[in-house]
């Protein structure tokens, strides 16, 4: 058995996936298959171990933010790479680490060290990480590591 996550685009499933495929590491397109045009139709990829298959099924069926790929990542610098490379060309920031790129699918960039400062035994450090989050777009790592010292 194998789990798969599967979005539908309009039409440019195969620009995504040569995106998607370049900004996160250790991945790579696996599979196209295509209409008699030419043009894709089904496009797999291996995200970093995580199989994710996109299809250009027309309109209809618009990608919202109710389904979406979060990455965790170790460093800032990570952050900011992702979070640039994924709103490049018509993406756009949203609150907590979430963005949408330019072809609609929804990303939460998470640092690693989000897990552990969300899980104090400390209320007050909790929600001290808690309301710093929501103030953020793109997380900061200093920051919810200051507001946690600092609670």
């Amino acid at each position: 058995m194998s789990v798969n996550t599967y979005f539908w685009f309009d039409n440019a499933a195969e620009e995504a996936a040569t995106l998607y495929a370049a900004v996160v590491p250790n991945s790579r397109i696996t599979d196209i298959s295509r209409n008699s045009d030419g043009a894709a139709f089904v496009v797999s990829l291996d995200l970093d171990g995580h199989a994710v298959t996109l299809m250009n099924g027309g309109p209809g069926h618009a990608l919202t933010d109710s389904a979406s790929l979060q990455v965790v990542v170790e460093t800032q610098e990570e952050v900011d790479r992702l979070w640039d490379a994924l709103t490049d060309g018509g993406g756009e920031g949203g609150p907590c680490g979430w963005l949408t790129d330019r072809f609609g699918l929804a990303w939460q960039i998470v640092p690693a060290a989000l897990q552990t400062l969300m899980s104090s035994d400390d209320p007050a450090k909790t929600i001290a990480v808690g309301t710093a989050l929501r103030g953020m777009s793109k997380l900061d790592i200093k920051t919810l590591q200051d507001a946690y010292d600092n609670a």
